[in-house]
């Protein structure tokens, strides 16, 4: 590499990871995935309703004799002469439930009456109670011998397990879908935030006329690619110490953190191939936390990650750096880079799409788009999709960034000698036939 280059390069990158910001973020992602792996863990475990004293008023007279307290309530039944407002106003009651007489027809709801703030499990519970018993009395009426053993006998539970025909692998849909989504995330903030800091970096010495004299010294091309280069290294560094630490998390801390019953099921599922009946946890909770224990499952996202990332910031702050060398300030940048918005926003749009349905024909051909392949490529790549539309897809977009680069160091090494005024579009694209 010509060594001016790498001067510019290594000047734009230390300039950028010395930054206290730098330091803050890059250390607090893998910190909201340790919350975001802890948390229902923790929950789980010392979470719980508060258990309520409530008293039952049963106008209907054929509930109440029915309800059982639950985690979010204790009952004691009354008469409906009981005076239960001053038992509410002398904290000797929590909440009180009063039953309509014609609660059984549905004309009319209950009404629950409490002394500070309900809550969603106590008014949850009551409905879920009532309406069991209702319809068990409703059952009743139609004189059928044994019905509820008959109900019972007919219930069905169907839980499914999927794995990959090919690789026997164990997947879960639930998991792939929240990993395509947020790795498609990540690529937005980091091709929008590092494209960005290139743009403003050449508008503040286009500004500052650093520029006229660096350029007496380096080629304009030069210059273009060592800030490209130089902030890109910014976001790779970034996502290798994101990988180095969540793939940590997954092989020392989850396993540290992980309930006994969960970690036995997990062994269970592995070594199984189809009985799942003896799991203690939901089989979809089960798969999930199989795939994020695996290693190196992490280690092939966050890979194909980082060369979609290169890839598709390259192509993106090519056109930031043009953008940035056409114009004299913040403001006239912020209207043409629209252009490059749009494209970005579409990417994430069908990379949404993408988690949900990644084998649908509009998610297989935006994912080779250059403009989107990045985000839609990542919704898809957590399903284990097929080994040539990624290599595809990376050879489309490493084969248009060469071309972007090309045609921005065009328009950058005119553009950054033009002041006072705002081209057009039609300028532009002169500027890139100019020899």
């Amino acid at each position: 590499m010509n060594s001016k280059v790498a001067i510019i390069i290594q000047r734009e990158y230390l300039t950028r990871v010395k930054k206290k910001s730098f330091i803050i973020t890059t250390l607090l992602m893998p910190l909201v995935m340790l919350a975001l792996m802890v948390t229902p863990v923790l929950v789980a475990e010392f979470s719980g309703p508060d258990t309520r004293r409530m008293i039952v008023i049963d106008n209907s007279g054929s509930i109440a004799s029915e309800l059982k307290s639950a985690s979010a309530f204790n009952i004691t039944a009354a008469d409906p002469s009981t005076d239960w407002r001053s038992m509410l106003d002398a904290d000797s009651t929590d909440a009180v439930l009063i039953i309509p007489e014609a609660i059984e027809s549905g004309n009319a709801p209950l009404q629950l009456y409490t002394a500070g703030p309900s809550s969603m499990n106590l008014e949850s519970e009551i409905t879920s109670q009532v309406n069991d018993i209702i319809e068990q009395h409703r059952l009743k009426d139609y004189n059928i011998d044994n019905l509820e053993s008959i109900i019972d006998a007919v219930h069905s539970d169907v839980s499914i397990r999927s794995r990959q025909y090919e690789s026997d692998e164990e997947s879960s849909t639930m998991l792939s879908y929240m990993l395509g989504a947020g790795l498609t995330m990540i690529l937005y903030i980091c091709l929008l935030l590092y494209g960005q800091m290139v743009m403003t970096s050449i508008i503040e010495e286009k500004s500052n006329r650093v520029l006229e004299i660096v350029v007496s010294s380096v080629r304009p091309m030069q210059i273009m690619l060592g800030k490209i280069c130089g902030i890109g290294l910014v976001a790779v560094t970034q996502i290798l110490i994101w990988t180095a630490l969540i793939a940590a998390m997954s092989a020392f801390l989850l396993p540290a953190i992980m309930p006994a019953d969960l970690t036995a099921d997990m062994a269970a599922l592995q070594a199984s191939q189809a009985d799942v009946s003896g799991l203690s946890a939901d089989l979809s909770l089960v798969q999930a936390l199989s795939m994020l224990g695996d290693v190196g499952y992490i280690l092939r996202l966050f890979g194909l990650l980082l060369v979609f990332l290169i890839g598709g910031f390259m192509l993106y702050a090519s056109i930031y750096a043009a953008i940035g060398s056409a114009v004299d300030n913040i403001q006239d940048a912020s209207q043409m880079q629209s252009f490059i918005i749009f494209p970005v926003i579409i990417g994430i749009v069908f990379g949404m799409t993408a988690a949900a349905d990644p084998t649908s024909s509009l998610s297989v051909w935006m994912s080779m788009i250059p403009f989107t392949s990045p985000m839609v490529m990542m919704a898809r790549i957590p399903y284990d999709i097929d080994a040539w539309q990624i290599i595809t897809s990376i050879v489309i977009l490493y084969a248009s960034f060469i071309g972007m680069v090309w045609i921005a160091g065009k328009i950058y090494r005119v553009g950054i000698f033009m002041y006072g005024k705002k081209p057009t579009i039609k300028e532009l694209i002169r500027w890139t036939r100019y020899k």
